[in-house]
């Protein structure tokens, strides 16, 4: 299958082009930027086109490979779905439900395949932490991820989009992304604000399990780390996700499940209506941190 890759920052080329670039059954035929002479740059290093006119890459590809904000990433999105692309997106899908729901309407009527790169989902120790759980009778979980955003050497640091919005939506689909498939729709959000950008968040699970969660993008350097687990009359069951250079490797196992949910028709786990799911969740999350008042997830 042949890829394009959205986007031409730190993402796109660490792991989003390097992954089709060495993935031995998809073809990484192009790049797209706003800024043309970047596009050019970054297709020239993996030998490919560099293209600031969508249509012109989407001609030659079959499917997208997003690296851009969410607030980008949608209205181009529903372009690739009309143009009959299969998508593999970015996390959140989208920075609010109605966008969400645009996205998801358009790869529903043009018959497309989707899939969303939530990182952890696509690696070994995820799965088997999954499958563990499926076999306990779980009352709920926890998890933190505390990181160090904008330090100086973080290639992340100088990104808009969270900055604008926090932790809550750059790792909230993370959390969500394992704690969802593990204990349930939420139905229930209550958040409180720490300093920075951390946020504590309490999720009621449809059929009564409760997780709580704490992000964040701005602890101190020594204080960061990630850990998540479910309980139930099994014990305590914890996942340590891996990040940094294993997210392209996790990336070519998305690449992979794309293609063969393009094959065979069927839907992806954390295809786009998962993705809508998780956008339900943040939204109330942001609601209830707005208002101090817990906030039901609607629909």
């Amino acid at each position: 299958m042949r890829f394009g890759v959205l986007g031409t920052g730190f993402w796109a080329r660490q792991i989003h082009a390097a992954s089709l670039a060495e993935h031995p059954d998809a073809e990484l035929a192009g790049v797209w930027g706003r800024d043309l002479g970047k596009a050019k740059a970054l297709g020239a290093e993996f030998d490919v086109q560099g293209y600031d006119d969508l249509d012109s890459l989407l001609n030659r590809v079959d499917a997208v490979s997003f690296a851009l904000p969410p607030d980008v990433q949608v209205p181009l999105a529903i372009r690739a779905a009309e143009a009959g692309k299969h998508l593999l997106l970015e996390k959140p899908i989208a920075l609010g439900v109605e966008d969400a729901d645009r996205l998801v309407d358009a790869v529903r009527a043009n018959d497309v395949a989707s899939v969303v790169f939530f990182t952890f989902r696509f690696q070994q120790g995820t799965a088997t932490w999954l499958a563990q759980a499926a076999r306990t009778k779980l009352a709920g979980g926890a998890g933190s991820w505390l990181g160090n955003n904008y330090q100086p050497d973080s290639p992340f640091k100088d990104s808009v989009w969270r900055q604008r919005k926090g932790a809550l939506w750059d790792l909230g689909p993370h959390a969500l992304s394992l704690f969802l498939p593990a204990l349930g729709p939420v139905t229930g959000v209550q958040a409180g604000a720490g300093l920075g950008d951390t946020v504590h968040l309490v999720f009621t699970h449809d059929g009564g399990a409760a997780s709580t969660v704490t992000l964040s993008h701005t602890v101190a350097p020594m204080s960061s780390g990630i850990e998540f687990f479910v309980h139930g009359d099994a014990g305590r069951i914890t996942l340590l996700p891996e990040v940094g250079p294993v997210a392209r490797a996790s990336h070519q196992v998305a690449v992979t499940e794309l293609t063969q949910a393009a094959t065979t028709g069927g839907a992806h786990p954390c295809d786009v209506g998962f993705g809508r799911e998780v956008v339900a969740v943040l939204d109330a999350a942001q609601r209830a941190l707005e208002s101090g008042c817990r906030e039901s997830v609607i629909g």
